[in-house]
C-alpha cells in the first residue's frame, strides 16, 4: 500500500460541502448562532426520536457533558470506574473534586466487571461510572442490582454507544444518566459534541441551567454552571449527519463481518466477540495481539504504519498509570489484571464507511502473514 496513502483507524464521516451550504446560509441570515437556536432546538427533537430516549440535552463536547452530569446528580465522594478508557473518563471526576476508584473489567467485553465494582465499594462510594468499551454494552441489570443495593448513582459514559439497541430499547436508557460524545472520530458526530439523556423533564431542565453558567432566565442564576453548549454550526452539521448515520452503520456493519472472516483463523489474533446487540453500531474493530503470534503487538503495529495503515492502541496506556492516578490505590496492576493485559495486547484496526473492501483484504493480510 502506498505511503501516500495514509489509512487511519477512523475518519470523520463528511456528507458533500453542497448539501451544508444552506445550512450555513441560513445560519448567517438569522444571526443566531448558539444559545439554544433552532438548529439546536431542532437537533435535540430529531436525536431524542432517533434515540428512543425521553430527553436529550446538548453539549460542546462530551468531557463538558461528563463534568456536568456529575454535578447533575450532585455526586461527591467517591466513583467506582474503569481503568480501561479514555482519560476525559476519570478526568470528569477529578474536575469535580472526586476520587477515582479503579475496578478491573471484564475479559470478555472489556468492560467494568460487576463482581469487582461490588468489591470496591466503600462507606465513601455514590456512584458507578461505567463506560460501554466500543459500543458494546455493559452488564447492565448486574451493575442496577449493585447500585439498587447500595443505593448508588449510575452515570454510563455512552462515548461510543450511539444508537446501540438491545431487546428494551436504547442502551442510553439505563442508568440515571448517559452521555454522547459527538467528536468527530465518532459514529455520529458534529465536528464537536456531545450529550446528556435523562429521563425526566426535570432533570433536564437542571441540565439546561447548568451548561448555560447557571442561568435560569436573563437575571437568575441558580447554580455555578459552565459554558457547554453546543453551537448552531454544530448543530445544523448534526442534523444533516442524522440523515446518513444509518448508510453509515451498515456500511461499519459490512467492515466487521470482513475482518471477522479474514482474520478469524489467524493464530495469536482475537477478535472480540460480535457484541450481538439487537443493534450494534460497530464503533471499532479491537484485536487483542496474544502472545502466540509471531510479532509483539508493538511490533504489529509498527508494521502496519510501515504500509500506511495507522491502527491505534486504544486503550493504551491504562488511565490509571498516568501520573495523576498511578498513586491510588486502586491504581496498582495487582488490582486490574485483566485491563492491563487488555492494554498492553490490543490494537484497533480502521473501521469507517469510505473504507473500501480491498482495503480491508490488504490489512487483513498483513495482519494474517507477519
Amino acid at each position: 500500500m502506498s505511503r501516500d496513502h495514509q489509512i487511519y483507524v477512523t475518519k470523520p464521516g463528511l456528507p458533500p460541502l453542497e448539501d451544508f451550504v444552506p445550512f450555513l446560509r441560513d445560519i448567517w441570515d438569522r444571526r443566531v448562532l448558539t444559545n439554544g437556536g433552532p438548529y439546536h432546538q431542532q437537533l435535540e427533537v430529531a436525536l431524542r426520536d432517533y434515540l428512543g430516549v425521553d430527553h436529550i440535552a446538548l453539549f460542546c463536547n462530551g468531557t463538558i457533558a461528563l463534568v456536568t452530569a456529575l454535578q447533575v446528580l450532585r455526586v461527591t465522594g467517591e466513583v467506582i470506574t474503569t481503568p480501561y478508557s479514555f482519560v476525559a473518563t476519570a478526568h470528569s471526576l477529578l474536575w469535580n473534586g472526586i476520587k477515582p476508584v479503579f475496578a478491573d473489567v471484564d475479559p470478555r467485553t472489556l468492560n467494568l466487571d460487576p463482581t469487582k465494582i461490588e468489591a470496591a465499594i466503600t462507606p465513601q462510594t455514590t456512584a458507578i461510572m461505567p463506560v460501554h468499551c466500543y459500543g458494546h454494552p455493559c452488564d447492565l441489570d448486574a451493575i442496577q442490582r449493585i447500585a439498587d443495593t447500595y443505593n448508588l448513582r449510575v452515570i454510563y459514559d455512552a462515548a461510543h454507544a450511539f444508537g446501540v439497541q438491545l431487546h428494551d430499547g436504547s442502551v442510553l436508557r439505563h442508568g440515571d444518566l448517559s452521555v454522547l460524545s459527538f467528536h468527530a472520530t465518532k459514529v455520529f458526530n458534529t465536528f464537536e459534541g456531545g450529550a446528556i439523556v435523562c429521563p425526566d423533564a426535570r432533570t433536564k431542565a437542571r441540565i439546561d441551567h447548568l451548561k448555560n453558567f447557571g442561568h435560569a432566565g436573563e437575571l437568575t442564576v441558580v447554580a455555578p454552571g459552565i459554558n457547554g453548549k453546543m453551537s448552531e454550526f454544530n448543530a445544523a452539521l448534526g442534523l444533516l449527519q442524522l440523515k446518513h448515520v444509518d448508510r453509515a452503520i451498515a456500511r461499519r456493519s459490512e467492515i466487521d463481518g470482513l475482518y471477522r472472516a479474514l482474520l478469524g483463523g489467524v493464530k495469536g489474533i482475537h477478535c472480540l466477540p460480535d457484541a450481538g446487540e439487537k443493534r450494534a453500531n460497530y464503533a471499532y474493530f479491537p484485536i487483542l495481539v496474544k502472545p502466540d503470534y509471531p510479532l509483539s503487538r508493538d511490533e504489529l503495529n509498527q508494521r502496519l504504519k510501515d504500509s500506511g495503515i495507522n491502527p491505534r492502541r486504544y486503550f493504551f496506556p491504562l488511565i490509571s498509570e498516568f501520573p495523576m492516578y498511578r498513586g491510588l490505590p486502586s491504581a496498582h496492576r495487582d488490582n486490574l489484571p485483566v485491563a492491563t493485559a487488555a492494554a498492553q495486547q490490543v490494537l484497533c484496526l480502521p473501521i469507517y464507511p469510505d473504507l473500501s473492501t480491498a482495503e480491508v483484504e490488504e490489512i487483513s493480510r498483513i495482519i494474517a502473514t507477519p
